[in-house]
């Protein structure tokens, strides 16, 4: 290893992929799962379990989650840090099998349970299992779409070389790409990171040649991407229907804690305020000297060519400041990240694209991935991830396992909140009015891929269903015409496409998950959820902020609906997401006058 590299240090959790304990953490597993099945199943549905008995249950599971969790996510990590390793491959596909085979093993607790919690609703409210009440709220609500154990065995198995299968092969695939683009006039063969890298260029020509180097290459290979695609979707309407679900997307309903209306309000707003993002496409072209509509390689493109790089020192204190001025408290987990290297952030070939945050609740840390290309867009996505570090902080000491984790919609509180701090830092420190409007430019540019991108990723995905459940035959072409559809009810007249464009949808891993649909509307919620919730920081002050580290502590044992009380909203509301857009609007406001 470079020992430039900025790459983090995983031995907190094990040595390396080849780790001696690794094998004695896969055999206390299989020990533990297997006395678990011989001490409850058949047992928990019935009318002589005690809620002392399905405490202990409980406690139970969460023993075995904290120390399956911990090998699945090492294993996770080293495979996204470098995908073409052998014995990195390896690990990964050993923990997909022993990860499959335990949850097969265990098939039997959510059926019993479920059945249990269905016949003895009084159990949900017992203060013995007072801590547990939401949890097992969530349990009963999924519990009329649990198959009999044997089905559900099948449908683990079938997806172990079948779905997930697809979902790899698209990731893989994709991450070990190569892609010709020329850089400041000079061709370069690179990988697919390092030329996504590329797509906020401050050179203009570089970044339309690295999109149409990607697009046009992903387009070459659409027939990978459409046959994962196409069998991911066509699995994913049978098992809906196996599972008596409502809709394709009434599963993600039950994991993110929402209900339908919630959801419909949410996606309303969007299309009543599409408009708005328009407005702001339209002011970026002005700002960068073109006639409306903008290039589709300028989407998220900075506005000036003389933009700054910061090195990665100088990202690293302006994201702990922003968190510090904040809070001094809050700031602990962020600087924690750095000083134990728990962050991966150099590009290197077979690194997984994109930006996570990955937390292990048994050692209450979390570790963060990226590729930072020492643009101010790099510094928003660590601010961004470390705010995930600080949610995890906070959620891993005040929950137990089953309740620290919390639905994608508030999963993003603490991360798009970081940005904001980020942003208000930024703007108040910073006198240059070509600065401010660089900032107010990168907020505009990633809340709108955020709140307006993602939601024709909804709409895309919505119509693939529908087409499925057609019977229509989903092809690359069809695929596209889905896509640009879709994309098109957002950017109406603000933005000029090339032909290739129709092929983004290939590179997007939230399509492809295996058994998770309707990744996408969880961000939308999320970014409307925060810009509300900052827009009381703004009126209460210091009075706001043991009020969101109570939010961020309470992890997910409560619901959106009780977090949002908490901080005195009611997300039931379509009102509640008009005051989201107003945070939106208000930026618009504040580069427009800095143009004027």
């Amino acid at each position: 290893m470079n020992q430039n590299e900025i790459a983090w240090d995983l031995t907190e959790l094990f040595d390396s992929a080849e780790d001696p304990t690794l094998k004695e953490r896969v055999e206390w597993l299989h020990k533990t799962v297997d006395e678990i099945k011989q001490k409850y199943k058949g047992k928990i549905n019935s009318s002589d379990f005690t809620e002392n008995q399905l405490l202990e249950l409980l406690r139970d599971i969460e023993e075995l989650m904290m120390n399956l969790s911990e090998y699945a996510q090492f294993a996770g990590l080293t495979f996204s840090a470098n995908m073409t390793t052998i014995e990195n491959q390896k690990l990964f596909n050993e923990m997909r099998e022993i990860t499959s085979e335990i949850e097969k093993k265990l098939a039997f607790v959510d059926i019993e349970l479920g059945k249990l919690l269905l016949a003895n609703e009084s159990l949900i409210d017992s203060p013995v299992l007072k801590e547990y009440s939401h949890y097992l709220e969530k349990v009963k609500r999924h519990a009329p779409h649990m198959l009999s154990e044997a089905e559900e065995k099948i449908i683990i198995e079938k997806d172990k070389y079948g779905v997930s299968g697809w979902s790899q092969l698209q990731s893989q695939w994709l991450n070990t790409r190569f892609f010709e683009v020329e850089v400041l006039g000079e061709k370069k063969k690179l990988t697919y990171g390092e030329a996504n890298g590329l797509l906020a260029h401050p050179d203009q020509k570089t970044r339309e040649s690295a999109y149409r180097a990607i697009y046009g290459g992903l387009g070459k290979d659409e027939i990978i991407f459409s046959s994962a695609l196409r069998n991911i979707c066509a699995d994913w309407v049978q098992v809906s229907k196996m599972r008596k679900y409502d809709s394709p997307m009434h599963q993600s309903l039950i994991v993110n804690d929402v209900d339908q209306e919630i959801i419909d309000n949410l996606m309303i707003a969007i299309e009543k305020n599409s408009s708005l993002y328009q407005r702001y496409l339209k002011l970026k072209a002005k700002i960068m000297g073109q006639e409306a509509p903008l290039k589709n390689w300028d989407v998220v493109a900075p506005i000036s060519t003389m933009v700054k790089e910061y090195n990665w020192e100088e990202a690293r204190d302006l994201v702990i400041k922003a968190y510090q001025q904040f809070d001094e408290e809050y700031a602990t987990s962020t600087k924690e990240m750095f000083e134990k290297n728990h962050i991966d952030a150099s590009p290197r070939f077979g690194k997984r694209n994109g930006a996570f945050c990955s937390g292990v609740y048994k050692k209450k840390n979390s570790y963060i991935l990226q590729t930072f290309s020492k643009s101010l867009r790099d510094i928003y996505t660590l601010a961004h991830e470390l705010g995930h570090a600080t949610h995890n902080y906070y959620a891993f000491r005040n929950q137990t396992i089953l309740n620290s984790r919390a639905p994608m919609v508030t999963a993003e509180t603490a991360s798009i909140f970081g940005e904001l701090l980020l942003t208000d830092m930024l703007l108040n420190e910073i006198e240059d009015k070509e600065m401010k409007k660089e900032i107010l430019a990168r907020v505009l540019d990633g809340a709108g891929m955020a709140i307006f991108q993602v939601s024709a990723r909804v709409f895309f995905e919505k119509d693939l269903y529908e087409a499925v459940e057609r019977g229509e035959f989903l092809n690359g072409e069809t695929i596209a015409k889905y896509w640009v559809k879709g994309r098109d009810k957002i950017y109406g007249d603000a933005m000029e496409w090339f032909d290739e464009m129709k092929w983004e949808w290939c590179m997007k891993p939230h399509y492809f998950m295996a058994n998770f649909r309707f990744y996408n509307y969880p961000y939308v919620f999320a970014q409307l959820f925060v810009y509300s919730l900052y827009q009381k920081y703004i009126k209460e002050g210091k009075e706001f902020i043991p009020k969101f580290k109570q939010l961020l502590s309470l992890g997910g044992s409560k619901s959106p609906k009780e977090l949002g009380e908490i901080m005195g909203v009611d997300i039931t509301k379509p009102e509640f997401w008009d005051l989201g857009m107003k945070q939106y609007e208000h930026f618009v406001n504040e580069l427009e006058k800095l143009v004027e």
